[in-house]
């Protein structure tokens, strides 16, 4: 079972992201107090692009602290990477990579209980947010792509508050192993694996609408 901490809480508001006035909230800022987490995530938090971020199935996203050393060692000059909140995550944490994560696992975080609902399925931000060209592909070869997780009961979370497994549903299904099929070009040959995914009720409702259309 998973047992770690909360290493970095950060919060985002949207702001001119782009030279044509295009905006995100992907630039967070740490919060050392504690902070109400509800059912669309915490207190302050606000999202740019309301098509592609936030809701329930988006109300927090983690984002493991382990990577930050191949991030650093692939983009040395990229300044944003030397702490954490460089993808926009709310919660930077070890322990949680998505090679240990599995699809619907439930922890208990501060006084909220919340349950992963599915990785995070990279954009163009990324490779603008650090000013490089193979940013989005990395993540695609990689599966260093963070996590989602949905809010089962809100509660105040605070930085250092532990981050405990309660529940494991679904051991047979890895986060990376999802992004794999979902997004990273591996369903191929695999129907029933893709049809098992599109009638899992745990996992966000956009990652099985995919899933049925790759049928």
């Amino acid at each position: 079972m998973i047992e770690t901490i909360i290493d970095t809480l950060l919060i985002g508001k949207p702001q001119v992201f782009t030279d044509d006035g295009q905006l995100s909230a992907i630039v967070k800022t740490p919060i050392f107090d504690d902070i109400w987490l509800g059912e669309f995530g915490f207190e302050g938090n606000e999202v740019a692009d309301m098509l592609h971020h936030g809701g329930r199935d988006k109300a927090i996203h983690l984002y493991p602290i382990e990577h930050y050393d191949f991030w650093q060692e692939k983009y040395p000059d990229v300044d944003a990477l030397n702490q954490p909140g460089a993808f926009g995550e709310n919660i930077s944490c070890a322990n949680m990579t998505e090679d240990k994560l599995c699809l619907g696992d439930i922890f208990r975080i501060g006084d909220a209980l919340i349950q992963c609902s599915h990785a995070r399925q990279p954009c163009w931000k990324l490779d603008h947010r650090f000013g490089k060209p193979d940013v989005l592909k990395t993540v695609l070869k990689t599966t260093k792509s963070g996590s989602y997780f949905r809010v089962l009961e809100p509660g105040k979370v605070q930085a250092g508050d532990s981050i405990s497994q309660e529940h494991r549903p679904f051991p047979k299904w890895p986060l990376d192993e999802v992004f794999r099929l979902i997004i990273g070009g591996a369903h191929k040959g695999r129907e029933d694996d893709l049809k098992y995914l599109a009638n899992m009720s745990v996992l966000a409702d956009s990652w099985r609408n995919r899933a049925r259309q790759m049928l």
